[in-house]
């Protein structure tokens, strides 16, 4: 099961948006704006600009979240989104002796589509292994005869062979990963992810998302989610039709 943790964020985030927005229409310095504001001028402020459709001071804070237990499919789409850093397991450094995966539920609720969906999974483990130890021996053998050390030879020879054996795994193969966005680029994520025509997987992971940073800054995200909940789907034809039901939705998380 995926697992998505809020790691850190930028702390008092909502008054240092403020103060930087703020800064934009005064005459005087940052360490005067700062004194002169209350929690409540900071609320009203930041309402003010987030209904203008002013960004770009959301971006001075940030937020880094570790998920694991979710599959390559997840962080190809994630990874699109460019304004983030990211850090995760690399299947070049790490020898995968069994390889978990994630099973989509609509093939967890087929008896035969699941049956069949292990089955490729465990061939796929199985040709890794082969392949991982044939290209382990032939790399081994060649640096050895060019004079490499034993110690070097097994570790340069390993990292070799599991770097194309890798080559082998499927979309559905488990990763972890540890990312970093900032808090305009968040809020695109959530137009995007948690609309219900976004991929079931990248959908779960991205409301919980939400969640976690609206316990933490209601105010920025207070209208956080697929656009539909401020205005009218923008998937045309391709709209799942449900704009009440989703609306309800987000004003529970």
């Amino acid at each position: 099961m995926s697992k998505v943790k809020l790691l850190n964020y930028t702390p008092d985030g909502e008054r240092l948006i403020a103060s930087a927005a703020k800064l934009c229409y005064s005459p005087v310095g940052v360490e005067e704006i700062d004194e002169g504001m209350t929690d409540e001028n900071v609320s009203s402020f930041l309402n003010g600009l987030i209904s203008m459709g002013h960004e770009s001071p959301i971006e001075h804070i940030s937020f880094t979240f570790a998920a694991e237990g979710v599959s390559r499919s997840l962080t190809h789409q994630l990874v699109r989104h460019r304004i983030a850093s990211y850090s995760q397991q690399s299947q070049r450094y790490v020898k995968l002796e069994q390889f978990e995966y994630i099973i989509p539920p609509a093939i967890e609720e087929s008896p035969t589509a699941k049956k069949l969906f292990i089955q490729a999974m465990e061939k796929d483990q199985e040709y890794y292994n082969q392949i991982a130890e044939e290209l382990y021996n032939e790399y081994y053998k060649v640096m050895i005869s060019e004079g490499i050390s034993e110690k070097k030879a097994k570790r340069d020879a390993n990292k070799k062979a599991i770097e194309d054996a890798r080559y082998v795994f499927p979309n559905a193969c488990e990763t972890k990963i540890v990312f970093t966005m900032n808090a305009r680029t968040l809020l695109h994520f959530f137009r995007l992810r948690t609309c219900n025509r976004a991929q079931w997987e990248i959908r779960e992971m991205a409301i919980e998302m939400l969640r976690q940073v609206k316990e933490i800054y209601p105010t920025i995200f207070k209208s956080a989610g697929p656009s539909c909940i401020t205005g009218p789907c923008p998937e045309g034809g391709m709209t799942c039709g449900k704009i009440d039901e989703v609306r309800e939705k987000f004003k529970e998380i």
